[in-house]
């Protein structure tokens, strides 16, 4: 992201998004929140990716060089901070109650936020926010070139079944040493990370519209019950939800 604009300031905003579309790599010198109160989001930094449907928002430190990508046709509210109230120095997933999405949804919309009762909506929201739990679909990125191309292979095909040992075949590193270096170069295991990266691709299929059962085949799930089941101990909800 070398060639990545710089927008001093983090707008408080509404902006759609066609499906695919995308705003291309930038960072601000205030923090902000994005939230897509319809479709998915993905963003985008040097070292990781998230995606946030609309149970998630995403938390975005001041200086944070990061992109993002509408997967369906995306509305998204930007909320932008001169403060940390959550105190929060890296990117993060937050869980967005009904009363937070309607505040964002109702600030974000908001002609003139500098009257009595924008202060005070506002005022209402950052409490919220502070209080919000994380729970992040997170793909964190690769520096070891053998993990990389691991994951690269299943970053082609997220239903690839195999273990690190036949993976680590054809990336020329043993299976011990994958095993290392997921620990040590991107902080969770092997089979969190490949939850995560499933997780993430399903996120975007179901946006597209695609059927539990085909986003569950093509993510490498056992079974339309399995991917359920993990989906929900995970986001908090349901595929279903999503679509």
């Amino acid at each position: 992201m070398s060639n990545s604009r710089h927008q001093p300031t983090a707008p408080t905003a509404i902006r759609e998004l066609a499906a695919a579309a995308g705003v291309t790599a930038h960072w601000h010198d205030e923090h902000q929140i994005v939230y897509a109160s319809r479709g998915v989001v993905a963003v985008h930094t040097e070292t990781s990716r998230w995606i946030a449907p609309a149970h998630r928002a995403l938390w975005i430190p001041a200086g944070t060089v990061h992109a993002h990508r509408a997967y369906g046709v995306t509305r998204l509210h930007f909320l932008g901070l001169t403060q940390n109230p959550l105190k929060l120095h890296e990117p993060t997933a937050l869980t967005v109650s009904p009363l937070l999405r309607e505040l964002l949804i109702a600030y974000t919309s908001l002609n003139d936020r500098e009257t009595p009762a924008g202060k005070r909506m506002r005022s209402v929201l950052l409490d919220q926010l502070t209080t919000a739990s994380e729970q992040p679909v997170r793909v964190p990125a690769a520096s070891d070139p053998r993990l990389a191309a691991v994951c690269a292979l299943l970053e082609t095909d997220p239903s690839d079944s195999r273990g690190l040992e036949a993976l680590g075949r054809e990336a020329g590193a043993s299976g011990r040493t994958l095993t290392r270096l997921f620990r040590e170069d991107l902080g969770m295991s092997f089979p969190q990370w490949r939850t995560q990266l499933r997780l993430y691709h399903a996120l975007r299929l179901l946006a597209e519209g695609r059927p539990v059962t085909t986003v569950a085949q093509q993510c490498g799930f056992a079974t339309a019950s399995a991917f359920i089941d993990v989906f929900r101990r995970s986001l908090g909800h349901t595929p279903g939800s999503y679509l």
